[in-house]
């Protein structure tokens, strides 16, 4: 049986804002997992558009304190008069949304400092995806992403079991993905907590966002679906794929 003999709050990790507390349980701190989640596409008919889905998670051992890198980050947005920037890396290279009257040169400033700050903190990630075109409807879709996700964690086992928590964060922006993994990480791990998310306070949503939307345009390089924008944005193949890809690669939890 466990005692809580006392509570310690400890500087933020994972928030843009607010606090996290830690727990101690007969001298020791609780374990916890955050793991952080977005999605690339939608469940309807395949399109050259829309030809995948994605589903990223993003893991971050709370052990590991990331604020001092967060702080950085946001320090070097605000030199370029972007405070309390929500980055959105999809419409950063398509030039949509509040980029939309950005030149090239100040996205990508952006999204550099967005990889600058991935290639520094310490988090790990996993995408799952499915190819649109092979799927029949939105039930043989989430029949596949589940397995592909409840094959990961029962890989991945006895590390998840290592953690006293695991707190999912999600924004519920799909209904089918929110149903999903709720059935997956209950079924598979013991209590697990959810968690809904707002994008702007959560940089490490954020990173699941930025890192979805890479492998997304990792997919349709390989497959000779690379958008004008895609191309304006990142110039040649070989650049993008040595300065972005391969480096993203290395956070690969395997």
């Amino acid at each position: 049986m466990y005692i809580l003999i006392g509570l310690v709050e400890r500087p933020r990790s994972i928030y843009g804002r607010g606090s996290s507390s830690l727990f101690f349980v007969r001298g020791c701190i609780l374990k916890e997992l955050s793991v952080f989640i977005d999605e690339s596409g939608d469940f309807g008919d395949y399109s050259f558009h829309s030809p995948y889905y994605i589903i990223t998670m993003v893991f971050h051992n709370q052990d590991v304190d990331i604020q001092e890198k967060i702080n950085h980050l946001d320090t070097e947005l605000s030199y370029l008069g972007l405070n309390n920037l929500c980055i959105h890396t999809g419409p950063i290279i398509r030039k949509e949304e509040i980029y939309k009257d950005m030149d090239i040169v100040d996205r990508r400033r952006i999204f550099n400092k967005m990889m600058a700050f991935i290639r520094s903190i310490g988090v790990q990630y996993k995408c799952f995806y499915i190819e649109k075109k092979h799927i029949e409807d939105s039930v043989e879709a989430t029949g596949k992403l589940s397995k592909q996700i409840s094959s990961f964690i029962r890989a991945h086992y006895d590390e998840f079991l290592a953690f006293d928590d695991v707190k999912i964060y999600y924004d519920n922006g799909q209904v089918e993905v929110s149903r999903l993994l709720s059935s997956v990480f209950n079924a598979l791990l013991p209590n697990p907590i959810f968690r809904k998310v707002m994008p702007a306070d959560y940089k490490l949503f954020q990173v699941a966002d930025f890192i979805c939307t890479m492998e997304l345009v990792s997919l349709k390089l390989d497959n000779s679906l690379f958008s004008k924008s895609e191309m304006t944005f990142f110039g040649n193949r070989r650049d993008l794929k040595q300065n972005y890809l391969k480096a993203l690669k290395k956070k690969e939890w395997n």
